[in-house]
């Protein structure tokens, strides 16, 4: 494991199942040895958290729902992400801008312009030309159609999950072209299988790496 902190985030529609293998990872991961901040976005700070209540429930035109989304990014990158991947943490985070562009950007129809300039406001490395993107996208990929049977037996959806399966097929289209502009950064997951199947895809995108070991924790 290289001594360096490690930024890893997870994309995919609501219902595409990040949360178990999340959770999973995290525990393979401390078992080799390493410290795990587990965060998500919108949210992960106090502020962000507060900004999230509000993008989920309240009504708000695209670009406010673009602003609040990088306000509450930017209070995560410098209250959380950037002292834990100094630390040398391994940052699991549920969603990062990804999710934004494929979301806001393809599903809402906003203007991909603006969320690029938000992004290079937002996620410049101070003294460098570079922006603060994962190490490593893990993304959830599965047809829409069956992320919303699975939705369909939780929670009280909220302003995202109650969207129609086109807004979703929109979405997913916005994550498969963000791949395909960073494909080394990420790794694409085939969700709709067996969990064991899924997890199985999860590991292998970290040992190919050489960031987990073979004989590590599993789900």
């Amino acid at each position: 494991m290289p001594p360096a902190g490690l930024f890893i985030s997870f994309e995919g529609i609501d219902g595409a199942g990040k949360s178990t293998h999340i959770a999973a990872l995290a525990d393979a991961f401390r078992a080799a040895g390493r410290a795990v901040t587990l965060t998500r976005e919108p949210g992960g700070t106090p502020l962000a958290e507060k900004l999230r209540e509000l993008v989920l429930n309240d009504a708000m035109d695209p670009l406010c729902e673009a602003l609040l989304m990088f306000a509450a990014r930017r209070d995560h990158l410098q209250q959380v992400i950037e002292p834990a991947l100094q630390r040398g943490d391994v940052v699991l985070c549920d969603r990062f801008t990804d999710a934004t562009f494929a979301y806001q950007g393809f599903g809402r129809g906003f203007d991909l312009d603006v969320l690029r300039q938000l992004e290079r406001w937002v996620q410049a490395l101070p003294g460098t030309d570079q922006l603060r993107q994962p190490d490593l996208t893990v993304w959830f990929d599965v047809p829409p159609a069956v992320a919303a049977q699975r939705l369909a037996s939780a929670r009280v959806p909220d302003r995202f999950e109650s969207q129609s399966q086109a807004f979703f097929e929109r979405v997913a289209a916005g994550y498969a072209q963000r791949m395909d502009a960073a494909p080394a950064r990420f790794a694409r997951i085939d969700s709709n299988l067996s969990r064991d199947a899924v997890w199985h895809q999860v590991r292998q995108a970290f040992e190919l790496r050489g960031w987990l070991g073979q004989n590590g924790a599993h789900a």
